[in-house]
């Protein structure tokens, strides 16, 4: 049976309607290379049953996204620097994630799902890094061509022995480069997994998770069928859910 994993929506105005929706190249990567069903949930915040929702997927993917983690929730003060918001998917993500990471549901958080799964956990962060003293500009390039946009542009040092490493192995890893904001104070739970070579913390797992628990601030879903260390990632956490879905199917027979 086709493993299934919850993917939070963003919400997103257009055609004079209110929309939940993801990008597509998430979801692609998940039934492609995860082999796992992509189940979009919407942003509904505490209005979802996060407990039933967990007990009936096998895993949890936080994608990336235009908006970031509103700076209230890590205690920083509103203003431009952190827009645009998304409160309604903020509200969704942050509780499941917490719920996910409790209940050894395989999550994996990219780019603004790092961010999230930080702050869930007790983390703040910093935006507009590449003010920063000793920062590389981390944001995309301003192309039109999505393949430009993605591109891959610089290496990240995965943690000796740690679970990335066990996953792409262990040398740089080439990833690309798409965000202005990054971990500031990471959370007590989370340890760095990779790190760029500006210091820029690229890649979390969770210390004490029950199950699979991995985030990184790079888009590997867009490179996901071609380059080696996109396709790990995303074969890893669908093993991790097919595990999951085969514990979960044996306790209900």
């Amino acid at each position: 049976m086709q493993p299934i994993v919850a993917v939070v929506c963003d919400v997103r105005q257009f055609d004079t309607y209110t929309w939940h929706a993801t990008p597509e190249t998430y979801l692609t990567a998940a039934i492609q290379v995860a082999g796992v069903l992509p189940l979009m949930v919407p942003a509904f915040g505490e209005r979802i049953d996060i407990d039933g929702l967990l007990s009936r997927v096998d895993g949890v993917m936080l994608s990336g996204s235009k908006s970031n983690v509103h700076p209230g929730l890590y205690g920083a003060e509103p203003g431009p620097a952190y827009e645009p918001y998304d409160p309604a998917r903020d509200a969704t993500s942050l509780p499941l994630a917490r719920a996910a990471v409790e209940t050894g549901v395989p999550l994996l958080a990219i780019c603004r799902g790092l961010q999230e799964l930080n702050v869930a956990l007790g983390g703040t962060l910093a935006t507009e890094i590449q003010e920063l003293d000793g920062r590389r500009d981390h944001r995309a390039p301003q192309h039109e061509d999505h393949d430009e946009r993605f591109a891959i542009v610089h290496d990240v040092a995965p943690r000796t022995g740690g679970c990335l490493a066990s996953i792409v192995g262990g040398g740089p890893v080439p990833v690309n480069s798409l965000h202005r904001q990054a971990i500031s104070a990471l959370a007590p739970r989370l340890q760095a997994e990779a790190v760029a070579e500006d210091g820029t913390i690229e890649a979390v797992s969770v210390i004490d998770a029950p199950g699979f628990a991995l985030g990184v601030q790079w888009h590997p879903e867009y490179w996901a069928k071609s380059d080696t260390p996109s396709r790990r990632l995303f074969e890893a956490f669908g093993e991790a859910a097919r595990i999951h879905a085969g514990g979960r199917l044996a306790a209900a027979q």
